[in-house]
């Protein structure tokens, strides 16, 4: 899928209406010469003239390109529908998204006051320029969806064997494919059934790391028997810990049932990779990502520096 550059557009003020120009120059603080251009998430600002057209009947009037101040306006795509990482690129730029609206200065905002309402802030988007190039009309940019890429790790030396089959790593797959379609997030798996082997895991948590793999999910070896050695393989790899998480269920399920005190999940990130340590049983990768999948966008963010909040 791809969209259609109708306009670019620049203005020297912010909260003022942008003029259309012959060309923009994207570079790593956004627009050349614009007022928003600079080193933060909303370098560069997309309307679709599909939001335009459904304004301008209510408005009653033709809107030029550039009065709901956005630097470039597009024609093939909701972009409102848009989930922040996602890309528009061509063979010499590519964007990032970063925000889907904004708020509204009301008639603190030139363009308000001009216009009598505006569209941006429930339809604008926002992007930040990873490659840099010249844009103009006539120009075609294609549409990347971000794919959250999860790695699960199965640790089990019988199940390895093939003496019984793994169903806690699918279980996380279903219910992590589950949730994220739910909010619009497409994914890709792969999976790992091992046996319980500190080297092997090691390794495969390394690869995910310089991959810069999403998520990686380990389940199995939380416990406290002699071959439970999961969360003293994978802390040394951490560079940040993320310890609540683990902590509410442990003491959540753990009000009801004590054993579920005796795991010893552990949560972290290293480079752009989250990474959870869940038990081996089905009951309990339930009941850890119920929990654990709510926050996993949000995090995502965190790490590539997106102000969400």
């Amino acid at each position: 899928m791809n969209i259609k550059i109708l306009s670019v557009n620049t203005s020297i003020k912010k909260g003022t209406i942008k003029k259309p120009v012959e060309s923009i120059e994207l570079t790593e603080i956004g627009v050349v010469g614009d007022a928003h251009s600079g080193r933060w998430h909303r370098q560069v600002s997309l309307l679709a003239t599909e939001s335009i057209s459904k304004f301008e009947e209510e408005a009653g009037r033709k809107i030029k390109f550039g009065e709901f101040a956005e630097n470039i306006t597009t024609e093939g795509l909701l972009l409102h529908e848009c989930k922040p990482l996602d890309r528009f690129m061509n063979e010499e730029i590519e964007l990032e998204v970063t925000q889907i609206g904004k708020k509204c200065h009301g008639d603190n905002c030139s363009i308000f006051r001009e216009i009598g309402n505006c569209v941006m802030p429930k339809e604008g988007i926002f992007a930040r320029v990873v490659r840099s190039g010249n844009l103009k009309a006539g120009d075609k940019l294609d549409y990347l969806r971000k794919v959250i890429n999860i790695h699960i790790i199965t640790l089990s030396d019988r199940a390895s064997a093939g003496e019984y089959a793994d169903k806690s790593g699918p279980q996380i797959k279903l219910l992590a494919e589950t949730f994220l379609s739910g909010i619009n997030r497409p994914t890709e798996f792969t999976n790992h059934l091992i046996p319980d082997d500190q080297e092997q895991l090691t390794q495969l948590i390394k690869s995910a790391i310089s991959q810069q793999v999403d998520v990686v999910f380990t389940t199995g070896g939380t416990g406290i028997g002699p071959r439970d050695f999961t969360p003293e393989t994978v802390r040394p790899l951490l560079e940040k810990e993320i310890p609540g998480i683990m902590e509410l269920i442990r003491v959540k399920y753990g009000m009801e049932k004590p054993a579920a005190l005796l795991s010893r999940g552990i949560a972290g990130v290293s480079g752009k990779t989250l990474i959870y340590c869940l038990p081996g049983s089905v009951k309990a990768v339930t009941e850890y990502c119920k929990e654990i999948l709510p926050t996993v966008e949000h995090s995502i963010y965190m790490i590539e520096e997106i102000d969400s909040h």
